[in-house]
């Protein structure tokens, strides 16, 4: 495996890359946008095709580079469900995984620090956010923090992994660069309690000053989408109505973005094409499906995605490729479900159990 801990000065910031191989499929973990020009370097010397981007939380220290990155590489961005981030392609959710090429990571949710807070874990690592410090916890005084949900989201989740289990905290201060479960366990002073309330009592009388940042990051790191390069009202955008009233006939073809797992937790629009975003490039190339489609048949494209960044980046490939009918779905299928669209449950092998309607 390929990995590396990256470090922000003025932040006090780690960031992750994670690669199965060299040249192989890359994934990067709380990125810092002041250091986009760095991990882009990087990406390129190791010759990774950056697949996913993901943030623990919205942070309050620092401007995150995931919108930067996705729009320099068209990579999915990746944050838990709770975020307040107006797009991300993917929201996960406690027991989901985040995959690339050879690499999986656990997603455990951990609110506390904020309550939109995750860790990512493999098989003998875990990346902690702000969740687990090295000798230290994430405070836990805004965002919709908790002393009480972080020492549940501690106590009953991250010490219960295996004690060799490496920690990768989100920010150090004082020079350490990783920890194991077994470490904290024994020499972490806000962890020599013995109840949620004596926790507590530690988090609630810290009385820390704000992040220098906190009033311009946090509304910049909510703002991934139309304010970061995805046009809503480009005339290739289309709401759910009018893709009810366009694909009426038979001159248009749905084609769904979302990986497997997706479809089958949440279902897919009736009649659509399967071309995961993973893989577009195939099939918008000379002799591919979707060109095919496009040129030999006609058919006008329409992608759709989760909450419309893969399908709005896709129809930017597709377009940058020569493809001239095609579209998205504003919202994915968050808004198609929220319209009342129908949907159907697909299986594992891909056959349809059921038609009903279900939210994302």
């Amino acid at each position: 495996m390929l990995f590396r801990q990256l470090f922000d000065f003025d932040s006090c910031t780690y960031t992750y890359l994670l690669a199965s191989r060299p040249g192989g499929e890359a994934l990067i973990i709380d990125p810092v946008l002041d250091r986009v020009d760095h991990y882009m370097r990087l990406l390129e010397e190791l010759e990774l095709d950056l697949i996913k981007v993901a943030d623990t939380h919205v942070h309050a220290d620092h401007i995150t580079a995931m919108g930067a990155l996705r729009d320099r590489t068209k990579c999915v961005t990746v944050m838990g469900e709770q975020s307040s981030v107006d797009v991300v392609s993917m929201r996960v959710t406690e027991g989901d995984s985040i995959a690339i090429e050879g690499l999986a990571l656990e997603v455990i949710y951990s609110p506390g620090h904020t309550d939109d807070s995750y860790c990512f874990r493999m098989t003998d690592r875990v990346f902690t956010g702000d969740t687990l410090l090295i000798r230290g916890t994430g405070r836990t005084d805004f965002q919709g923090g908790s002393a009480r949900a972080q020492y549940d989201s501690i106590f009953n989740k991250l010490l219960k992994l295996p004690e060799e289990t490496l920690v990768y905290p989100g920010h150090d201060y004082k020079g350490d660069t990783v920890s194991t479960i077994g470490e904290e366990i024994r020499f972490n002073p806000r962890l020599q309690v013995s109840s949620a309330e004596e926790y507590a009592e530690i988090m609630d009388n810290l009385n820390l000053s704000n992040p220098k940042m906190m009033d311009v990051a946090v509304p910049a790191n909510q703002l991934m989408g139309t304010g970061q390069g995805l046009d809503e009202h480009a005339p290739w955008a289309l709401t759910t109505k009018q893709v009810r009233q366009q694909c009426e006939g038979e001159d248009c073809v749905l084609v769904d973005l979302r990986e497997s797992s997706e479809r089958e937790a949440h279902g897919i629009i009736p009649g659509s094409v399967y071309a995961p975003y993973g893989r577009l490039d195939e099939f918008v190339k000379p002799g591919g499906l979707l060109r095919e489609m496009a040129e030999r048949d006609r058919k006008r494209l329409i992608y759709y995605c989760a909450y419309g960044e893969r399908s709005a980046l896709a129809v930017q490939t597709s377009q940058g490729m020569g493809i001239k009918s095609v579209y998205h779905l504003v919202g994915g299928v968050d808004a198609w479900a929220r319209a009342g669209g129908a949907l159907e449950t697909k299986s594992h092998d891909g056959n349809t159990i059921s038609g009903d309607k279900r939210k994302p």
